[in-house]
């Protein structure tokens, strides 16, 4: 296993190759050209989004609803909302799985910007449950996709309700870019997503492991009655210019955080993420996570330097469940499972909703 000198992606990641230079396909395939139609198309989307934030004003108690999970992004993003744009914010939490320095971070954070904030702390026995079946029953793609993209939709369907209880009409995601999946959202999750399609995912509806109030807690626009005005779901960080180095270094500069440790993803990450990434290195030999900090370092949004130096640390960590890698050995214990039933057992796409 080699990685590009250029982007630091693997030889393990599918259709990826190296030539004797140590350069990845992905790198001498880069066409500059590319980069200015995403900046045209990153302009677009920018005129949107200030169009949405002029226009999400003074219609309720609050302008924008933001889900902060303790990250640089989300909370950098509330300050650019709040004080940047003067809008009235109201911060979200569903408190699953966080850890305590991203606790920190949030009442640092939002104590310090004076906003207001709701958290939502539902029972670990159902998210263990499901954590625990999914972990079994990856799809292909491996555990952080599986997991993710069933946990993901839970906490952002607990967003859409509360913005539709408040009247709020607009949602602001502190996704960077690559997050999540282009072909689940590019800067805005799709009218028909939020307003037509239930988000159950469908092998859990098949399985027979979970009963209807247990499949109750995903978002389905279906139960609102007809005509019901749904907010806009956007993640700004896709319109707006975004380097992960200058976020890290603004939320430590403004006091929103305490220090650059607390700002580091590493650092913020939910603790299960560490058994989702160790059973993605054991099956697939790399870190779910290379090709998405690759294509920031590509695109010059990340620093090459210091993400040479992280990336074999967190492996090491994971690999031998040590330092944060413990995690990876305690989320096991929470979820009374041994390392052996992390499995890949279903088809592609089983988990996704059919759009």
């Amino acid at each position: 296993m080699a990685n590009c000198k250029q982007c630091l992606i693997s030889d393990a990641v599918p259709d990826i190759t190296l030539d004797a230079d140590r350069v990845c396909n992905l790198c001498r395939d880069f066409n500059p050209q590319d980069q200015i139609r995403e900046e045209e198309s990153r302009k677009e989307r920018e005129l949107d989004l200030e169009k949405a934030l002029r226009e999400c004003r003074n219609q309720a108690e609050y302008d924008c609803l933001v889900p902060v999970s303790g990250g640089k992004d989300s909370l950098y993003l509330v300050y650019k909302l709040k004080v940047e744009y003067g809008l009235k914010v109201l911060a979200f939490t569903t408190d699953i799985n966080i850890p305590a320095i991203a606790w920190d971070n949030i009442r640092r954070t939002l104590s310090k910007l004076d906003i207001d904030h709701l958290v939502y702390r539902p029972s670990d026995k159902f998210y263990q449950k499901a954590f625990r079946y999914l972990l079994k029953n990856q799809e292909p793609r491996g555990a952080v996709y599986t997991v993710s993209y069933v946990y993901a939709p839970l906490f952002e369907g607990d967003a859409i309700k509360l913005a539709l209880q408040k009247n709020i009409p607009l949602i602001l995601a502190g996704y960077s870019p690559g997050q999540p999946e282009p072909e689940r959202m590019l800067y805005e999750f799709s009218r028909k997503l939020i307003c037509e399609v239930d988000w159950t995912p469908p092998a859990l509806k098949t399985c027979g492991e979970f009963d209807e109030q247990e499949l109750s807690r995903f978002f389905n626009p279906n139960n609102y009655p007809k005509g019901t005005e749904f907010p806009r779901y956007l993640a700004p960080y896709h319109a707006w210019k975004y380097n992960q180095e200058e976020v890290m270094r603004k939320v430590v500069e403004l006091g929103l955080v305490k220090s650059n440790k607390h700002a580091s993803p590493i650092f913020s990450n939910y603790p299960i993420n560490w058994l989702l990434m160790y059973s993605d290195l054991k099956h697939f030999g790399y870190n779910p996570y290379l090709p998405e900090f690759a294509a920031l370092i590509r695109e010059g949004k990340a620093n090459i330097k210091e993400w040479k130096i992280l990336i074999p640390l967190v492996d090491f960590m994971i690999k031998n469940k040590v330092l944060l890698g413990k995690d990876a050995r305690s989320s096991l214990n929470w979820l009374e499972m041994s390392e052996h039933e992390l499995a890949i057992t279903q088809p592609k796409g089983v988990y996704d909703p059919p759009v």
